[in-house]
């Protein structure tokens, strides 16, 4: 296994290496420190025997997910919804002296346990109380005010969080457009897979990446077009099939566990740009791991890719 960083290669032995990794990527701190300002983890999946030859894989098709990858949305999310707390004066537990507000530290751990916007209210109202509001003076006792509630609080934030992608003020992460742009000019499919809902990754991407690229894109799923959300990989091996590509020849972009684990199990490659609340994740399953896409070159995926050894 070796590790990276800028143009020269550090060889380690796998015990030593497969420690140094997984103590490292959960603290990009240390990886700074170690590795400049980029980090690449390149894993082998060694034979007993050690008999090992290249594969045959080459880059062919470029796949971004959309939240965390293309914009490090959580912490836009996590406003959104204590501006609708504060809209609302959403009060939990009821006898609080000020609305509710999630804080940073808060929701970058409850975003990774609970998905969705609807059951991360439930589970939080149930846990703590459920509130009172300007929807009920007093904390609702059945289902259908409980589920009134959810809808008006969930409708009022996703509007918010569509004002903050459109106001101009909300940038695509480091290196996400540059690498865009190298992988369509070097004639490879360009597709982003994202398990959000269309019309929320829609408008995020008209506005962040602009119309034309967006349109220029070889394949776009949400979503709705997939029976099952991630980790199952249905999106990955239907982006595929609708690329006209072996998955072999895939590279994902991924920020979360999650996702790695959906294109893994897609048969796919998959490279980490991880964020605050996904730094600590287990990406051993990765064949690299950045920080952000600032100093990734096209050139560096495919190298990545045809450089991986397998058991002969």
């Amino acid at each position: 296994m070796a590790v990276y960083c800028n143009h020269s290669a550090v060889l380690l032995s796998p015990s030593t290496a497969s420690s140094s990794s997984s103590s490292l990527v959960g603290f990009p701190r240390f990886q700074t420190l170690l590795f400049k300002s980029r980090s690449l983890y390149s894993k082998s999946r060694v034979s007993p025997v050690s008999a090992l030859q290249p594969s045959s894989r080459s880059l062919e098709a470029l796949i971004f997910d959309c939240d965390g990858v293309i914009l490090e949305s959580e912490n836009l999310h996590r406003q959104a919804y204590n501006d609708a707390f504060s809209h609302f004066d959403v009060r939990c537990p009821p006898s609080s002296s000020a609305s509710l507000d999630w804080s940073l530290e808060f929701y970058d751990k409850f975003q990774n346990l609970v998905g969705g916007g609807k059951p991360k209210m439930r589970w939080y109202f149930k846990e703590h109380g459920w509130p009172t509001s300007t929807i009920f003076d007093s904390p609702p006792q059945n289902d259908d005010d409980r589920a009134k509630l959810i809808d008006t609080l969930q409708d009022w934030k996703t509007e918010r969080y569509k004002e903050i992608i459109k106001s101009g003020s909300v940038e695509p992460r480091p290196g996400v457009i540059r690498l865009m742009d190298e992988a369509k000019a070097a004639g490879k499919k360009l597709a982003v897979c994202s398990a959000a809902t269309k019309s929320s990754v829609v408008m995020c991407l008209e506005n962040l990446i602009d119309l034309e690229r967006f349109q220029g894109l070889d394949c776009f799923l949400a979503g709705d077009d997939v029976k099952e959300k991630k980790p199952d990989p249905s999106i990955y091996i239907t982006a595929a099939e609708k690329l006209g590509v072996s998955v072999k020849d895939c590279l994902v972009i991924e920020d979360s566990v999650i996702g790695l684990q959906a294109a893994t199990k897609a048969g796919m490659s998959c490279v980490i740009t991880y964020t605050s609340s996904t730094s600590d994740q287990d990406f051993k399953d990765a064949i690299a791991v950045y920080p952000d896409l600032s100093n990734v070159k096209l050139k560096d995926l495919e190298t990545l890719l045809q450089t991986i050894v397998t058991a002969a």
